[in-house]
């Protein structure tokens, strides 16, 4: 069948017939400020009656929001109240329902981490953007790394290491030297972090269905932490990392200003 003539499914119409909005703001004046706008223009319902949330903030408070509303599956839309805003949209009041109705959607899988800490308990998280593990002291952690029940990395010395999502390639994985992924790759970044040794390692590419373990070498003297977006779990001796494909997040984007067209363009960006 051509895709370009295929029905939508229930998940691409809900946003395209959306009808009802809910807003959340971060704490931040300018947040504050669109939020009083929107309310005032709009007929705000609660978030579980929406058909979109609408998120003002910055790209950290769009990743709250995702994880907020993770398990209602219901379609986010974002505008840029904050810095950077590579997740959001360009804020404006014009037209809100009909710019969410045109807009185009990036549907998205968490990675899902199972933390094995030092007194036996397991802590399980979900990351939009990354897991990460990192050294807790002055000494560099050493860590093997293992990718399908393989191991790849008998022994590396180094800061830490983190597996990106496509989506989060381009956030910390990109300032540790991974490499951008397009959404549509089916592949997730293993980048490490001020690796030591081996000395020519730079990362690696792994399916999308691969599971990752890192285990800890010398917990005691070398403690680490994990990081699933911005929780942190301490004293980790190992973590298992996959993507969840029981989890799709609907992330919304103005038309021609896809996530994957800002990967894209990021490749590119000087």
């Amino acid at each position: 069948m051509n895709h370009d003539s295929a029905e939508p499914t229930a998940a691409e119409r809900t946003f395209a017939d959306a009808e009802h909005m809910a807003f959340v703001a971060a704490r931040t004046e300018a947040a504050q400020a669109a939020l009083a706008q929107l309310e005032s223009l709009y007929q705000p319902k609660p978030a579980t009656d929406a058909d979109v949330i609408v998120a003002l903030g910055g790209d950290g408070f769009m990743l709250q929001t995702i994880h907020r509303f993770m398990a209602q599956g219901t379609p986010i839309y974002g505008m840029n109240r904050g810095s950077v805003g590579f997740l959001m949209n360009p804020f404006t009041t014009d037209d809100l329902l009909g710019r969410i109705r045109r807009a185009e959607c990036a549907h998205l899988n968490p990675l899902r981490m199972i933390a094995h800490l030092e007194t036996g308990a397991k802590v399980e998280l979900q990351a939009m953007n990354e897991v990460s593990i990192f050294r807790q002291t002055r000494q560099a952690a050493k860590l093997r790394v293992f990718v399908d029940g393989v191991v790849r990395l008998e022994e590396m010395v180094c800061d830490g290491a983190l597996v990106a999502t496509p989506m989060g390639s381009t956030a910390y994985n990109l300032s540790a030297h991974g490499p951008i992924l397009p959404l549509d790759a089916g592949v997730l970044a293993l980048t490490p972090i001020s690796v030591f040794r081996p000395r020519r390692w730079r990362g690696a590419l792994i399916p999308r269905s691969a599971k990752v373990r890192v285990e800890v070498l010398e917990p005691d003297k070398r403690p680490v932490s994990a990081v699933a977006d911005s929780t942190e779990i301490r004293e980790v001796v190992a973590i298992e990392v996959e993507e969840d494909p029981d989890v799709e997040i609907q992330v919304l984007f103005e038309a021609g200003q896809s996530l994957s067209e800002r990967n894209l363009a990021e490749q590119f960006s000087l």
